[in-house]
């Protein structure tokens, strides 16, 4: 091999390694917004979760004050199923609060 050709290559070789470089970088900044993203739909996911609990209790609270209003079921059931449901808000209050 002479001199020129030497030259040739690194020459090509030079170039391909910026190529790669910048394409290592576009790539970085790639997986960066990706994980950006992620993380907010996560966040996004946590809080539409925490909405449909909150709707969910929401409506077992409707049917308790539909039964109390319409006096279906018998006092004791209805006393029964309010402590499991404070039973079920203590255990929520205390996981939010860890």
């Amino acid at each position: 091999m002479n001199k020129e050709q030497l030259k040739a290559n690194l020459l090509s070789l030079e170039r391909k390694i910026n190529l790669l470089v910048g394409e290592h970088k576009t790539l970085k900044m790639e997986v960066s917004q990706l994980k950006s993203e992620n993380d907010e739909l996560r966040s996004l996911v946590k809080s539409k979760e925490e909405q449909i609990s909150s709707f969910q209790n929401k409506i077992k609270i409707s049917k308790i004050v539909n039964e109390i209003d319409t006096g279906e079921g018998n006092t004791s059931e209805l006393k029964r199923k309010i402590d499991d449901y404070i039973k079920e808000i203590d255990k929520c209050i205390a996981h939010l609060s860890k």
